[in-house]
């Protein structure tokens, strides 16, 4: 079992550092953008690139997350590669022909999405629809082989063309909304064709109907269901721009960036979590498995949602203007959603370990109906916060179904004595932390600061690890400090023949 956590936390931490990367350069760059743009210019970018990554998810027919499930039924690597070719060429295909498409239909989308007409930006989001579904796929590659070095220097190199081109387009030549697009999704097309070069081995343009078969039978199940899950990402906030307006879609959407410290942790689970879940074939070892990832999972980002729900406000008093300090309202919310998005997958790789991927979909469709009546009910009075709650309910809905429809063939062990703590500690510390301790000053950060760091210790006394883990603690700290002495060790003797 330790081996398989050790295997989860490398990959899953390689896979972080990438996104770490990406969103160190989003949230130092971020100020200076927001400089130069209003918040509704920010609020309609948004929009924009959420509702490409939207659209992507059907052009991508399900073929990404079927590469990962079918790559560890067949150890021939000829037939993976012809899988993988095929693949590439299905989604290239697509996702060409529903670009070039939509092209004549900006303008009018535009004024779908926007609530005014704008088919440059617009334009530039079909760029970001090719460039996305692609580099979904190349990643999903990547992964499979958990060639991680590769995924970091194609997330860093993304980024990096990124800022420039942002830089270029919205600080010096003042393009707004539409530089802040054009930036994001140039960059990934460039990212996508270096990784063709990359990868050119499992490249091709010729999708072949016996290989593609059996992948389509997995993944267009799951494509309503991935819709209707990030939709999610998307109803909120064109929600917000016109039941509210454009600046709260974009103070909403910059509680999501601020929540970066929490995506960071999801995303890196997200990416090495399917692939470690699938090679373990043995059920029983896989019940007991996933229980224990949903522990330490739980663990991680609980406490580090606890973080930006008592630390938040002064986060966004460093990074930001004061006329964008409002979005701390969110923060708490959105934060628990993307923690629960991550709890998701481990139900998605249930299913998908079944082969029943066509339940996702009543799941994601009641999570996204829950969402919906709870926007309409709740951002009236509560504004973004309101939107914040209905992310994080729809994700527990969406958990319930799918823990309904899966329970009778594949159990999970979870360790409810060992969550019950981590809600009791890290919710009860949350909740009390917000709402005793003030909320501005140098007294309100250093208290709440104290808080996030004792919880922690509150955390170990209370039992929280088992003997297996406090021995290997113990073993770690203890071969750590032999090390460490005998290095110093070491030193004092070649000084000491020096003299």
């Amino acid at each position: 079992m330790l081996g398989y956590l050790k295997r989860l936390a490398t990959t899953g931490a390689a896979y972080q550092a990438a996104d770490v990367v990406s969103r160190v350069f989003a949230l130092v760059t971020l100020p200076l953008y927001l400089h130069h743009v209003s918040a509704a210019d920010y609020g309609v970018s948004e929009i924009i690139v959420t509702a490409v990554v939207l659209a992507s998810i059907p052009l991508r027919l399900g073929l990404g997350e079927a590469v990962v499930r079918f790559w560890f039924l067949d150890e021939d690597e000829a037939r993976r590669r012809r899988v993988a070719r095929a693949t590439v060429a299905a989604t290239f295909w697509v996702s060409t022909f529903a670009g070039l498409a939509l092209l004549p239909f900006a303008g009018a989308i535009s004024e779908l999405l926007l609530d005014h007409r704008d088919a440059v930006v617009v334009a530039f989001g079909l760029l970001g629809l090719w460039a996305f579904a692609n580099l979904e796929v190349a990643k999903a590659l990547l992964r499979v082989e958990e060639r991680w070095r590769a995924f970091l220097v194609a997330t860093v190199g993304n980024v990096t063309l990124t800022v420039v081109l942002t830089v270029t387009l919205v600080v010096i030549r003042d393009e707004g909304a539409r530089g802040l697009v054009a930036g994001n999704f140039v960059a990934s097309a460039v990212t996508v064709l270096g990784l063709w070069a990359f990868l050119r081995g499992y490249v091709g343009l010729l999708p072949r109907t016996r290989a593609l078969r059996p992948l389509l039978g997995f993944g267009l199940p799951t494509v309503p269901a991935d819709t209707a899950a990030f939709a999610l990402n998307v109803v909120d906030r064109v929600y917000l721009g016109r039941a509210d307006s454009l600046r709260a879609a974009g103070l909403y959407a910059l509680s999501v960036k601020v929540s970066s410290v929490v995506i960071v942790a999801v995303r890196g689970f997200q990416y090495a979590w399917p692939p470690l879940a699938y090679s373990v074939t043995d059920d029983d070892e896989a019940r007991r498995l996933y229980g224990v990832v949903t522990t330490w999972y739980l663990a991680v980002t609980g406490y580090v949602v606890v973080g930006l729900t008592l630390l938040g406000r002064w986060a966004l008093r460093l990074f930001f203007e004061p006329r964008y300090l409002d979005a701390y309202q969110a923060l708490p919310w959105v934060g628990l959603g993307w923690a629960l998005s991550g709890l998701f997958l481990v139900y998605v790789v249930v299913v998908g370990r079944l082969r029943i991927t066509s339940r996702n979909v009543p799941a994601s469709v009641a999570g996204l109906a829950v969402n919906v009546v709870l926007l309409v009910a709740l951002v009236g009075p509560l504004g973004i916060a309101g939107a914040g709650i209905a992310l994080s309910a729809s994700y527990v809905v969406m958990l319930v179904v799918l823990y309904l429809f899966t329970r009778s063939r594949f159990r999970i062990a979870f360790e409810w004595g060992r969550l019950v703590r981590l809600l009791l500690v890290f919710g009860g510390g949350a909740v009390a932390g917000e709402l005793l301790l003030p909320t501005s000053g140098v007294a309100g950060l250093a208290s709440r600061a104290a808080l996030a760091a004792a919880l922690p210790i509150v955390l170990i006394l209370s039992g929280f690890f088992t003997r297996k883990e406090r021995a290997r603690a113990l073993s770690v700290v203890s071969t750590r400090l032999r090390r460490s002495g005998e290095s110093r060790r070491s030193r004092k003797t070649h000084r000491t023949g020096e003299v």
